[in-house]
């Protein structure tokens, strides 16, 4: 399973890398980590379809749904159509 955002389309990154210390004085890899966004399945009753939805969002996408409302914000993600 992809773990991608539904609204933000966050997904996982490849972070890690060198020190300061360890670029300085010789090579000494610490390796790569794969990083993935806060996901969290949520139950969203949308008011204007009259249903429920379930979807995997971020954090991140949680705070735009409360800042323009879910109908808007599903419907800019495309995953609802227009009534």
């Amino acid at each position: 399973m992809v773990k991608i955002c539904a609204i933000s389309k966050k997904s996982g990154m490849i972070g890690g890398g060198y020190s300061n210390r360890t670029r300085a004085t010789k090579f000494n890899p610490t390796g790569r980590v794969r990083k993935y966004p806060n996901l969290q399945k949520k139950k969203i009753f949308v008011p204007e379809l009259n249903k429920s939805i379930n979807i995997e969002v971020s954090t991140r996408g949680m705070r735009t749904i409360k800042k323009n409302g879910i109908y808007k914000t599903l419907l800019k993600a495309g995953l609802v159509k227009a009534k």
